[in-house]
């Protein structure tokens, strides 16, 4: 439950215009008894218990990786008085797309073969790997549209004075949301729509033309207070091919010396040279005269000079002031040294434009949709500070690991909201639906129950799950339970005699009952309230690791060894098993044999990161990393964020005795040990 709800602003719609072009249902509700029009707006955002997890350095800046919702993360933002001065977000495009990551075997530390070859790569054939769904941009246009409604209004709500936003979407949703953020952050103070060109996109289409661009809405909190900083292009191929190069190896290109006019004084001959009819010199005689001897005009062959001849070095100039039209940054391609991977991942080189142009060093950068962790880690290389946010553990995890390579420091943090006890939201609403027993698909059912459960006293008991992608369905409250008695349950089967709503969050478990009893007409079924949380207690299983810690050295050094020597996780072996099942189906109707994945024994292949604790053996405690090791897909492992040409040989070593041991598998799951 909520600790409290936070408001956006003392009064949420003082100010604003409503349009009325699409419907606010967690806002408006209509009843339909008696066609009355309740206006219901939201308590605001919900403030839960914050988690300190770990802290990276020492962080004297402040800087915040949070997981957990937006609306979360801003309330509890507003909560400790925090600003920020800049926000980008790249939420969601509503594409109806699924995102998975590559997930990679890892070598087998044990087989010493492997180990001897550290100067060679895996062959492509040898990198088994399966992929793991991280994320699902499935929404209907309403619900999205309600959803990202909350999520700028609570996003202005922790926005400085002077801050601006940027918003980057696409095709499929952004025209719609920019009508949100004329109404959120009003049309006053729109200040651009960036369309970004990914030049080197090529998903090429039989009919139509081919879809290479994403938009970016930028508006200012208040724009005539906002930072911005002009910004410049770089200078392209077809423009550097107008200049030359001196013998010093810079490049130049002459520029007229000349203008149109009629004045008498900048009308005499230069050392030969004289303006056309209808053109004066552009400067004084002296001035002129100046950049000769500093050798700054190009001369002809006789000596006389050009009236183009004013030299112009390329690295003097700043470049064409930036205009809406960015076609000169790619997207992160396979082989980008900055690729991590990550399915949604945009280049740095975007977000150092956006950064540069709208803040100023030392100031706070928000990234509440924060993916890849590439916001958070451009603001910490120009020198501001960074919050980054998201709901996905790869996220999280994505960022630290990064932030850390990049020498970065921060706090990071986990809302404890309810839902975020699995790996996200998509795998959890998977998850949910295996353990409510009995729980199916129902076709006859409209898409707002997400099945049925089958009874032999009830019949067939729809079933209400709120979405764990949306926020705003978490709370039970009044308005929502009259939605489901008025709006959801008079269109179901007459033969319905109870449907069954779970929730995370409830105002009030007896008024909400006492709700229901006064407005459940007689002809509409029972209500049955579940508490969703105790269902989500029973998601998280952990992995099982045998170890040996020992005292022994790093070289001449004495250090303490902790030493894997077996690791299951159930729940990989279970996406193997999948992968291997769909592999040998696959070879079945081609006639091939299957590339299976294979796992030994020891299960050493599916650890993708280890971190030893020596500072407190408390399994609650926030996490400090005293030594921590990385394995990439190739088997390589990263210390302490810095790559290295070894393989990982089962162990990891610091100077001071471990206590807890944290491990990652490469799903992503991980298991905190206390060490004896």
């Amino acid at each position: 439950m909520a600790i409290k709800y936070i408001p956006y602003f003392p009064n949420t719609l003082e100010g604003q215009a409503i349009l009325d072009n699409f419907v606010r249902t967690r806002r408006m509700l209509s009843y339909r008894d008696n066609n009355m029009v309740v206006e219901h707006v939201l308590r605001g955002m919900p403030l839960y218990e914050v988690e300190d997890v770990e802290r990276v350095g020492q962080n004297p800046d402040g800087n915040i990786l949070m997981r957990g919702e937006c609306l979360s993360a801003c309330a509890y933002l507003k909560e400790k008085g925090i600003t920020v001065d800049l926000v980008y977000i790249d939420p969601p495009f509503a594409s109806g797309a699924d995102y998975a990551k590559k997930v990679y075997v890892r070598r087998n530390p044990k087989v010493a073969e492997a180990i001897s070859q550290a100067e060679s790569e895996l062959d492509v054939e040898e990198m088994k790997a399966f992929e793991e769904k991280m994320y699902g941009d499935v929404w209907d246009k309403e619900r999205y549209l309600n959803w990202m409604y909350e999520n700028l209004m609570a996003i202005k709500s922790v926005m400085s004075d002077n801050a601006s936003i940027y918003v980057h979407l696409d095709y499929h949703i952004g025209h719609y949301v920019k009508i949100l953020m004329d109404e959120i952050f009003g049309e006053d103070n729109f200040m651009s729509e960036i369309v970004w060109k990914k030049t080197n996109a090529h998903n090429f289409k039989t009919q139509g033309y081919v879809d290479t661009c994403d938009y970016i809405f930028f508006y200012a909190k208040n724009k005539e207070d906002n930072v911005f900083n002009i910004q410049y292009s770089q200078i392209s191929e077809a423009q550097l091919s107008r200049y030359k190069k001196d013998e010093n190896g810079r490049y130049y290109t002459g520029q007229d010396l000349t203008f149109t006019g009629n004045s008498e004084s900048r009308k005499f001959t230069w050392r030969g040279a004289t303006p056309p009819a209808g053109r004066v010199w552009g400067m004084s005689f002296d001035e002129l005269e100046r950049l000769y001897l500093s050798g700054q005009i190009l001369l002809r062959k006789d000596g006389v000079p050009r009236l183009d001849g004013y030299k112009v070095y390329l690295d003097d100039k700043k470049g064409t002031q930036l205009t809406n039209i960015w076609d000169d940054v790619d997207r992160v391609g396979n082989t980008a040294e900055e690729r991590v991977d990550y399915a949604t991942q945009k280049p740095e080189a975007l977000l150092e434009r956006i950064i540069k142009a709208s803040s100023n060093e030392g100031m706070v950068v928000a990234d509440f949709f924060g993916g890849s962790g590439v916001t958070a880690a451009v603001a910490h290389k120009l020198g501001r500070h960074f919050i980054h946010n998201d709901i996905g553990i790869n996220s999280i995890q994505t960022t630290r690991d990064r932030l850390l390579a990049a020498g970065a420091s921060f706090d990071m943090m986990e809302v404890k909201d309810g839902v975020s006890l699995y790996r996200n939201p998509i795998q959890t609403m998977e998850k949910l639906k295996s353990l409510i027993l009995g729980l199916r698909n129902e076709d006859k059912l409209d898409k707002f129950w997400e099945g049925s459960i089958h009874d032999s006293r009830h019949g067939m008991m729809p079933v209400y799950l709120p979405n764990l992608m949306d926020g705003t369905t978490r709370l039970l409250d009044r308005p929502l339970m009259n939605r489901i008695l008025h709006e959801a349950m008079p269109d179901l089967p007459t033969d319905v005699k109870r449907v069954v709503v779970y929730y995370i969050d409830i105002t009030d478990k007896q008024d909400i009952e006492a709700f229901i009893r006064e407005n459940n007409d007689a002809s509409l079924a029972e209500v049955e309230l579940r508490d969703l949380k105790q269902v989500l207690d029973h998601v998280v299983v952990e992995d099982e690791v045998e170890y040996t810690l020992a005292q022994g050295n790093n070289g001449l050094l004495p250090c303490w060894e902790v030493t894997i020597d077996r690791f299951h996780s159930d729940r990989v072996g279970r996406k193997i098993d999948e992968y291997n099942h769909k592999t040998e189906a696959q070879a079945l109707t081609k006639g091939r044999t299957p590339a299976l994945i294979r796992i030994s024994e020891e299960g050493l292949e599916t650890i993708e990161w280890l971190s030893v604790d020596c500072s407190t053996a408390e399994k609650t405690a926030p996490w400090h990393s005293d030594a921590e090791i990385k394995i990439d897909r190739l088997g390589y492992v990263i210390e302490d964020g810095k790559k290295t040409t070894k393989f990982w040989d089962g162990s990891i070593r610091t100077e001071g005795k471990p206590l807890r041991l944290k491990i990652r598998n490469i799903c992503g799951d991980e298991s905190i040990i206390t060490l004896d």
